[in-house]
């Protein structure tokens, strides 16, 4: 399998180098706008290869998509990071012409490709995505829920002190503070559920911390998080190489599921081969449907701010 990682920053090097150590793709190709950056980041991470013991090929190339021929998997990190103090939707006026543009570049050269869309406001970049490449469904993946749900399973384990192993628990909704729906009535310990063994109060504290999770790191690092987003994407490519059949919360083009319609947003997902198998529609409880419903409203209300972009 030959992935393409577009943005050689701390994210996309993040991303390349996870993938590698996993061993299951033969070549990563990384590109970036900066001269030489991508394949400095590339050098530096094959120098890694005889002492992490993996085979797959890295390589760098300064916006040469040519290099990128033949993906099977393109994952899209460039744009700007959050700053302290930002949100995600602020983003957007860079971010979308970005994503845009190197979308169109990586079909042209990859039009089998699956693209899975990391830049941010993430759920708003993937429905761009979709709006501008015309790609089926199936075939363009928003990362975020994989990550938020990560994020509330280190709260989740934090808070009944086990291995993050022990616990499941999953993340839907928009990728965004207030979208967030960590769906904690569903969370469990080893299939207890975990209000066996916390209080309500506690438990609402773990929903508040994973919906800021993202900016409670960036208000520590000074930029956006990078290694738990690279190990999401990872594992989402890792789930399409594999054809493992695996279901993630991803973010997804919804027609008439939970719904909802004409927005991509996070909802769990099977991933195989093709990108999206299915989504899946779980049962959800009134309060965490008002939930979704409301996050839904919030992607819309972002998505009208790419008018300009898809004129």
């Amino acid at each position: 399998m030959k992935v393409t990682v577009v943005g050689a920053g701390a994210v996309g090097a993040s991303c390349a180098e996870y993938i590698a150590i996993k061993n299951f793709a033969s070549e990563v190709v990384l590109v970036d706008i900066k001269e030489g950056y991508a394949e400095g980041k590339a050098m530096d991470l094959m120098q890694c290869a005889s002492l992490n013991g993996f085979d797959t090929k890295i390589v760098g190339s300064t916006n040469d998509y040519s290099a990128t021929a033949g993906s099977d998997v393109a994952v899209i990190t460039s744009g700007i990071p959050r700053k302290p103090g930002m949100t995600r939707e602020e983003l957007i006026g860079i971010n979308a012409g970005i994503v845009k543009e190197v979308s169109a570049n990586l079909i042209k050269h990859s039009p089998n490709v699956i693209l899975i869309v990391v830049s941010n406001p993430m759920d708003t970049m993937a429905y761009l995505a979709h709006k501008a490449t015309g790609l089926p469904k199936h075939r363009i993946i928003g990362m975020g829920g994989a990550l938020d749900s990560a994020r509330f399973k280190y709260r989740l384990s934090e808070a009944l002190d086990c291995p993050a192993s022990d616990v499941n628990g999953m993340v839907i909704g928009g990728h965004s503070d207030k979208g967030m729906v960590p769906l904690i009535g569903k969370a469990v310990r080893n299939s207890v559920p975990v209000s066996e063994f916390l209080s309500d109060d506690k438990m609402e504290e773990i929903v508040q911390a994973t919906k800021v999770g993202g900016a409670t790191l960036t208000g520590l690092l000074g930029t956006s998080a990078w290694y738990a987003p690279g190990a999401a994407v990872s594992a989402l490519v890792q789930a399409i190489a594999q054809d493992s059949q695996k279901m993630f919360p991803c973010s997804a083009l919804l027609e008439g599921e939970y719904g909802l319609n004409d927005l991509s947003i996070g909802v769990p997902c099977i991933l195989g081969k093709n990108g999206i198998e299915k989504i899946v529609e779980i049962d959800l409880s009134d309060a965490e449907k008002a939930k979704l419903s409301e996050s839904a409203e919030g992607v819309k209300k972002t998505n009208t701010l790419l008018d300009s972009v898809l004129a």
